[in-house]
C-alpha cells in the first residue's frame, strides 16, 4: 500500500505500518485517519500474521491530532467527522485480527498515545515522552483516550494524565504499566522484529482466538466476538454443510442431534 501519509509494507508474514509525516511530527489528518482505515484493510486482507506500528523519524511516534487540521472544522464537522472518522480507524486498529506492536521511537502524546494505546504491546525508546496535553487546550481525550486508556491503564492513570497533566518519561511510563518494555534510542523496531518474531512461531488460529477473548475480556468488541466465534464454529459444523445441501436440492435438511 502506498500512501502519502502512511508507507504499509507486508513482507515474511509480518506488516510494517509507519506514519510518515515528518515535517508535522507525524500528526494526524484526515488525510492519515483514511489512510489507517486502507491500511487495516489490507493487513486484514494479506498473509500478515503480526503488525509493527511506528512513526517516521526519533522526535515523535505520532503528535496526535493536527491542530491545525482540526481547529478550523466547525463544531458539527468535528464531531460527526473528525471524531468518528478517528474513532473508527482507532478501532480498526484495536481489533486487527493479528497482534499490533507500537514502537513509540518518539514522543506519544494526546492522539498519539491514543494511536499506541490502540496495540497489543508498546516498546518505548528510553527518549519518548508520553502524556495526554487535551484538556489544556480545550479539548477531551476524543478517540478513546477516556475509554480505552482506562481499560487498558486503569482509570487513575488516565486522570493523572488527562486532569492533572502529568507527563512521564518512558521508565515511569514502564513502572507504571503504560509501555511494556523500555529499549535505547533507535532499538524500538529491533526489539518489535524480535516480538513479533515469537508470535511467528505460535499457532496463527490460536492467536487470533486468543486476542479476539482478550479484547471481549476488556469491553473491546464483546458483541462481535462473541458473534464471531459462534458463527465460526456454526460454519465448521456437519449442521451447514447438509443444511446449504437441502437449500440446493430443494428438501428439507436432516440435521444429526
Amino acid at each position: 500500500m502506498s500512501h502519502p501519509r502512511i508507507e504499509l509494507v507486508v513482507h515474511d508474514r509480518v506488516a510494517r505500518l509507519t506514519l510518515r509525516r515528518l515535517e508535522k511530527l507525524n500528526a494526524i489528518d484526515a488525510d492519515m485517519v483514511e489512510a489507517l482505515m486502507q491500511a487495516c484493510r489490507t493487513i486484514e486482507r494479506s498473509d500478515a500474521r503480526v503488525a509493527i506500528l511506528s512513526g517516521d523519524g526519533h522526535r515523535s511516534f505520532c503528535a496526535g491530532g493536527d491542530i491545525d487540521a482540526w481547529s478550523s472544522l466547525d463544531a458539527d464537522v468535528f464531531s460527526r467527522r473528525w471524531l468518528r472518522d478517528g474513532h473508527d480507524a482507532f478501532d480498526a486498529l484495536a481489533r486487527l485480527s493479528v497482534p499490533l506492536i507500537a514502537v513509540m521511537n518518539g514522543h506519544a502524546l494526546g492522539g498519539g498515545l491514543e494511536l499506541a494505546t490502540c496495540a497489543d504491546l508498546r516498546i518505548a525508546e528510553a527518549h519518548v515522552k508520553i502524556g495526554q496535553p487535551e484538556p489544556g487546550l480545550g479539548i477531551i481525550p476524543g478517540w478513546s483516550g477516556t475509554q480505552r486508556a482506562s481499560r487498558r491503564f486503569g482509570a487513575q492513570l488516565v486522570r493523572r494524565m488527562a486532569l492533572f497533566g502529568e507527563v512521564y518519561g518512558a521508565e515511569e511510563a514502564l513502572a507504571l504499566g503504560l509501555v511494556d518494555k523500555v529499549v535505547t534510542r533507535g532499538e524500538g523496531l529491533a526489539a518489535a522484529d524480535a516480538a513479533a518474531a515469537r508470535v511467528l512461531q505460535r499457532s496463527p488460529r490460536a492467536t487470533e482466538l486468543t486476542k479476539m477473548l482478550i479484547n471481549a475480556a476488556e469491553g473491546e468488541e464483546s458483541e462481535r466476538v462473541v458473534e464471531a466465534l459462534a458463527g465460526a464454529v456454526a460454519a465448521a459444523s456437519s449442521d451447514l454443510t447438509e443444511g446449504l445441501a437441502a437449500y440446493r436440492q430443494k428438501r428439507t435438511p436432516q440435521f444429526d442431534r
